[in-house]
């Protein structure tokens, strides 16, 4: 055999070795390049532990103080850096705590993949300590999920979780393994999954129908496209820029789809949905053809589905054929990755400009201007509002600053009034609305991103849920801003108590603790802010702080976020107070 063959052959050849399930696992997290996880240990995982112990200058454990926080902080590192976000957790409650981040990132398309420890195997289904069908819990809300039971299956289910989880449409995924497969020896070797019977996770474009969808944006007259966050997942920020530029067309976002093309481009007309802006809700029963791309249509997004958009016909770019047809009738589906398609789309396109139908997007944004923006950056009644502190936090990061959200007021004002110059840069929880992910998600999105300004913006409500991940900050001294808006209210909630149930404010007057106290007490520079004339100091003192950084800005109690849609509503419905 001479060298060249030899070498082949040697190639063809892995290498194994004996080693236990639990190291197992860890070799297989540095094989797909893990080099952070976030989790909380337990009995269950404790081999694991163990192994990860010995493993410390390869992959940094981030203790975070609840299991919830572990998930929300994987979302954080992954939505930031289109990596796999990776959470692990013991058995039973440590399991169960995982659920409502993992939900989260189901319904918002987020890579992770969450590993959990169980009771052994000869006591499952025994109702032993801690333990728990996490399997069955999780099994709605997974991509995909696995139980393993023998040490050898870790490889190769370990594999396809990391291939499932990032590839197509994105999601979380659970491994579930039994103590005594983390003790137990294999020989073990590795080997990258590149593909799964039955999952076709990027549908083949036709080409055909890429042309359809060109000859009608040809043929438009009043032409608008919404895109959602399947234009970043599929890092076809540059296609799609190309699109919109080449085509002319008015475009406008959900929340998740924020930054793909910057918040100041002359095209972008502003945020669809709920609590978006007046033109593209109003103008969407307006255009004679609709182009969604990479985005579900949501109820959020669509108001009353028997009104919407129905006198235009409908292009939706999609990955998900699930999504095709789902909630809005189609006339033409490509299915396909968003840059491929974009891609193909783009030389079919005729050049476009439509000054008629783009003033009529500045004729209504002047009357939003008029009616809600100015009072809510340029207020003129004595309390500060939440809008002048994001146009503040503006102001001074220059719109480079990766913003992540609570939920509630402040998290649609922060989507309605921070400039996004950046893919990648408006951080929320926008299928599952989860209170709580703002604080543990700006973690995991700071340690994904060193290099970028991250700022977490909560309310008073939804800051509590998740208040002791402040010791995750204190103990990794992750250098986070973190800006609590605090009107004494759980504001959305008291919002539409007010409008629809006759201010009858039922539990949502929020008695708050002292937060820069609290901020104090885990060594983290604190301020609190109650006039208009102090905040751009404190702002900036924040913004210069190298380490983390607390801000509390006490806002007017009773103010509502407009424009809005009532539930039930047409998009055309949009009130604007």
């Amino acid at each position: 055999m001479d060298t060249k063959t030899l070498k082949k052959e040697t190639n063809k050849t892995q290498i194994t070795e004996r080693i236990s399930g639990s190291e197992a696992i860890i070799k297989c997290l540095l094989a797909e390049g893990v080099d952070v996880l976030y989790g909380y240990p337990g009995g269950a995982i404790m081999p694991v532990y163990d192994e990860l112990y010995k493993y410390q200058d390869k992959i940094h454990h981030v203790l975070t103080r609840h299991e919830q926080g572990a998930t929300h902080s994987a979302q954080g590192y992954a939505r930031i850096s289109g990596k796999v976000g990776v959470a692990i957790a013991t058995s039973g409650p440590g399991a169960t705590n995982l659920i409502t981040g993992i939900a989260d990132a189901q319904i918002d398309s987020t890579p992770m993949v969450c590993i959990t420890g169980q009771v052994a195997s000869h006591l499952l289904g025994s109702d032993a300590f801690q333990e728990t069908d996490i399997v069955g819990i999780s099994t709605p809300v997974t991509k995909w999920n696995c139980q393993i039971t023998k040490a050898s299956e870790i490889p190769e289910v370990m594999a396809k979780a990391f291939y499932i989880a990032k590839s197509g449409r994105p999601g979380p995924v659970l491994i579930d393994i039994t103590k005594d497969a983390q003790f137990e020896e294999f020989d073990f070797k590795y080997k990258k999954c590149k593909g799964v019977r039955s999952y076709n996770a990027i549908p083949k474009l036709n080409h055909n129908e890429v042309e359809a969808a060109a000859k009608l944006i040809n043929e438009a007259k009043k032409p608008m496209i919404v895109w959602g966050q399947g234009v970043s997942l599929g890092q076809a920020e540059t296609e799609f820029k190309a699109v919109v530029e080449k085509a002319g067309i008015p475009s406008a976002w959900t929340i998740l789809g924020a930054g793909a093309i910057p918040t100041s481009h002359p095209l972008n007309i502003g945020m669809v949905g709920m609590h978006g802006n007046y033109a593209p809700n109003v103008l969407t029963n307006e255009c004679d053809l609709l182009i969604a791309i990479g985005m579900r249509f949501d109820d959020r997004v669509t108001g009353n589905l028997s009104t919407y958009a129905k006198q235009a016909k409908v292009i939706h770019f999609e990955i998900d054929p699930a999504e095709i047809d789902k909630n809005v009738k189609t006339d033409v589906a490509v299915l396909g990755d968003a840059k491929e398609s974009l891609a193909a789309l783009l030389p079919l396109l005729d050049e476009k400009s439509y000054p008629e139908w783009h003033q009529n997007f500045k004729d209504l944004y002047a009357i939003e201007y008029e009616k809600v923006i100015k009072n809510d950056i340029h207020p003129t009644k004595e309390g500060l509002t939440m809008g002048e502190v994001l146009k503040e936090i503006n102001s001074q990061t220059k719109g480079d600053a990766a913003i992540v959200t609570d939920v509630g007021q402040h998290q649609m004002i922060a989507c309605r009034y921070a400039n996004f110059n950046k893919t990648r840069s408006n951080i929320t929880s926008g299928g599952l609305g989860t209170m709580g992910f703002g604080l543990p998600a700006a973690i995991g999105a700071k340690m994904a991103a060193p290099n970028r300004e991250v700022i977490s913006i909560s309310g008073d409500g939804g800051y509590q849920m998740t208040i002791q991940e402040l010791g995750t900050i204190f103990q990794q001294k992750v250098p986070v801003k973190i800006v609590v808006l605090n009107n004494e209210f759980l504001g959305m909630v008291r919002q539409w108590q007010q409008l629809f149930f006759d201010k009858r404010y039922a539990s949502t007057e929020m008695t708050n603790p002292d937060f820069v106290a609290i901020a104090k007490g885990y060594f983290i520079e604190a301020e609190k802010v109650t006039k208009r004339e102090d905040l751009k100091e404190a702002v900036a003192k924040m913004i210069n702080t190298d380490g983390p950084y607390f801000l509390e800005v006490c806002v007017e109690k009773e103010d509502n976020v407009f424009p809005m849609i009532p539930t039930g509503a047409s998009v055309s419905d949009v009130r604007l107070e």
